[in-house]
């Protein structure tokens, strides 16, 4: 087991937020399902040994992020990251790259899925795009293996704007399932 998935994780989402939000020294709550943390830490823990796992985070993880105080309600975990660990990120990430300009291109009134799927393209060549069936979204796409962005992009048109939303692959193929 290693906290090295989790901690991009936490670092990606943070990025993601300031991306939307911009950055504020403050804390972030961030929830998880115990089968995400399963997934990102490679374990199967029951809800109860998961707040054992979590208890334990490597110091190569708080030197960054801060001690993270985890709580939970059944199989739902949520991380509080204290202000240093937002500070962190804002100091350490440019505010460039892929998340930065799809939350800019998203953000635009007439953005249409043919202007998303060209953003993946000018990034790899070789993106996977899936045509979904279902009400919740339109299409999934996501990079090869190996680029650094690991997250399945699910996106939906509602006409005056797209909306997406970003999964683990594990956490895509458990939603394909249901």
């Amino acid at each position: 087991m290693t906290f090295d998935k989790l901690e991009k994780n936490l670092m990606d989402v943070i990025q993601e937020e300031q991306a939307k939000l911009g950055f504020r020294r403050e804390k972030i709550r961030l929830y998880y399902p115990l089968t995400t943390l399963n997934h990102l830490l490679d374990t199967e823990d029951t809800a109860e040994q998961m707040e054992i796992t979590l208890a334990g985070q490597p110091e190569s993880m708080t030197r960054k992020l801060g001690n993270l105080d985890v709580t939970r309600r059944g199989d739902r975990f949520c991380l509080c990251i204290p202000e240093e660990g937002s500070a962190y990120v804002h100091e350490h990430f440019a505010e460039t790259g892929f998340i930065y300009e799809l939350i800019r291109l998203i953000g635009e009134h007439d953005c249409k899925l043919e202007d998303i799927r060209r953003l993946f393209l000018s990034h790899s060549e070789n993106i996977y795009v899936e045509e979904m069936q279902g009400e919740d979204f339109d299409v999934m796409i996501r990079f090869p293996e190996g680029m650094g962005d690991p997250y399945c992009y699910c996106f939906r048109d509602e006409g005056c704007h797209v909306i997406y939303h970003r999964f683990l692959p594990e956490d895509y193929a458990e939603l394909m399932k249901a």
